[in-house]
């Protein structure tokens, strides 16, 4: 099921980007990640950061799919087992301590039976293979949805969710699950409405989004800082969004927040959406267009303006399979297996060798021989 990047016709992610890192699977079933690397989120064992994919230590091969969160990364073995590594000051990785780790570690009793896996910055959550939803970390907007708001450091139950569900997708302090009924239930923070139930109340269990009871094919929201908002992909291959809207996130053409959904301007054909900081980008029958916060060139469209509705990326109007947006950048998985990113780049998750910001997407390097 579709973990960060959303839409992908086999149910799995093949690459995702978090606050100023990128991971990718591939087709040999390794992990490599680029990028900063403060928390050891890169996974090679290492703190300093790389403007090129390096591999990520133990996982070279047995990987099904990968989450990219804010400083901590998450990958489900072909197996079924979880583990994290980078950023734990909360917990977020799983292993029943609070210290940070350079390498994959083991997600405590998720060795085996996980279907999908979501990093989001303070938390994260897994959707097992009977379809339950267990999530762990900081819990003080009750982000892991068990009716309470004690953290955790190992998995915990999340409330009415321990079946039916398909995937699940983790905010800055909220979360987000689709039900194989093509449902959305949220949960968590909610002081800008990006729980979609028509409120700014937090929920310490999950609710209901308004309006979307059935007909959902994907979810996306990342750990968005203080403008959460949270996009779906419907089966219809529209899409709509819902929370924080100050740069035009939300690609209605206004910057007016809205606790319940709202359609996105002229998408049609969608099959895959995912937003990231203050910026959304989707993949349509047009090609791939990103709206919102645009002043480092994560619009890709060549500027550095705003934009409160879709606009074309450069380059990107045929061949790509998916999409995946990170705090101020994004990248396309191209048909041919390449990978073209844009937006912005000191740190390297641009992963070209540099760290100059682009407004139009450039190639990763090796990226052409990364994917099937």
């Amino acid at each position: 099921v579709p973990v960060g990047v959303f839409g992908l016709s086999s149910g799995v992610a093949k690459i995702d980007l978090g606050n100023y890192h990128t991971c990718v699977v591939t087709s040999t079933g390794g992990a490599r990640c680029w990028g900063l690397s403060s928390d050891g989120q890169l996974g090679n064992g290492s703190l300093s950061k790389s403007a090129t994919p390096v591999d990520v230590s133990t996982l070279t091969s047995g990987v099904a799919s990968i989450s990219v969160g804010g400083t901590h990364t998450c990958a489900v073995t072909t197996v079924g087992g979880a583990k994290c590594w980078g950023d734990n000051v909360y917990g977020q990785l799983g292993n029943d301590t609070d210290v940070d780790a350079s390498r994959p570690t083991d997600v405590t009793g998720l060795t085996s039976g996980v279907a999908s896996i979501s990093a989001g910055i303070h938390q994260s959550c897994a959707v097992t293979t009977g379809g339950g939803v267990k999530c762990w970390g900081q819990n003080v907007y009750g982000t892991l949805g068990d009716g309470t708001r004690t953290s955790s450091r190992v998995p915990v139950d999340v409330v009415g969710l321990t079946s039916g569900v398909a995937s699940v997708a983790v905010g800055l302090d909220h979360v987000c699950a689709l039900t194989t009924a093509g449902a959305v239930k949220c949960w968590g923070h909610n002081q800008v409405g990006q729980l979609g139930n028509g409120t700014t109340t937090d929920s310490l269990v999950p609710v209901e989004v308004s309006g979307l009871s059935a007909g959902v094919a994907a979810v996306s929201t990342k750990a968005s800082g203080d403008e959460p908002h949270t996009c779906v992909l419907t089966t219809a291959g529209s899409v709509s969004c819902w929370g924080a809207n100050t740069y035009g996130e939300l690609g209605n053409g206004t910057t007016t927040p809205s606790s319940t959904p709202v359609a996105v301007s002229n998408i049609t054909g969608a099959s895959t959406v995912d937003g990231g900081r203050f910026h959304t980008c989707a993949l349509g029958s047009s090609g791939v267009s990103c709206w919102g916060w645009g002043k480092e060139g994560e619009l890709g469209n060549g500027s550095t303006t705003d934009s409160a509705t879709p606009v074309a990326v450069t380059g990107l109007s045929t061949g790509v399979a998916s999409i995946a947006t990170g705090a101020y950048f994004a990248c396309a998985l191209l048909d041919t297996g390449g990978i073209r990113c844009w937006g912005y780049n000191i740190h390297g998750p641009l992963g070209n060798g540099t760290q100059t910001d682009a407004a139009t997407p450039v190639a990763v390097l090796g990226g052409d021989a990364f994917f099937v």
